[in-house]
């Protein structure tokens, strides 16, 4: 990429996603879950180990209530995920990991610290530390973009 071109957020953000994703998949595959689609990883990554209502899961991955719907069906089906009686509100259901989803979940966790680790390594921790900090400002200032502003 040409240093003097201008940044397209939205391309470098895809490169960044789908390389992430590709690795994020080589390694599930390797354990055994290569069954998990990216929707499945962003769902099983949001959920507390104890459960979590699936307004909380849409809130964490910024998809629509039926998009999580749909992926905690097929995390279901797949074995990853049962829904279980919220115990502070009977009407509410909870998204709870089975065995198999807090597998995967230990997978992504470690897939996704050995991504950071490298690249922390590969610039250093101060300049990673800033990017990090700075990519989550450029996400949080994107999402409000329709917000009412000053």
């Amino acid at each position: 990429m040409s240093t003097d071109a201008p940044a397209d957020l939205g391309a470098l953000a895809a490169r960044l996603r789908a390389a992430i994703d590709q690795e994020t998949a080589h390694h599930l595959a390797a354990a055994g879950h290569a069954d998990l689609r990216p929707p499945h990883r962003a769902v099983l990554a949001a959920l507390d180990d104890a459960g979590s209502r699936a307004t909380a899961i849409g809130r964490r991955t910024g998809q629509h209530k039926q998009v999580v719907g749909t992926s905690v069906d097929e995390l279901e089906a797949l074995g990853y995920v049962e829904r279980q009686p919220d115990p502070v509100d009977r009407r509410a259901k909870l998204v709870v990991p089975t065995a198999r989803g807090l597998d995967a979940r230990r997978v992504l966790a470690t897939t996704a610290a050995t991504i950071a680790d490298r690249h922390r390594e590969a610039v250093g921790d101060r300049i990673f530390t800033l990017f990090t900090r700075v990519l989550g400002d450029v996400a949080e200032r994107q999402e409000a973009w329709r917000a009412p502003g000053p």
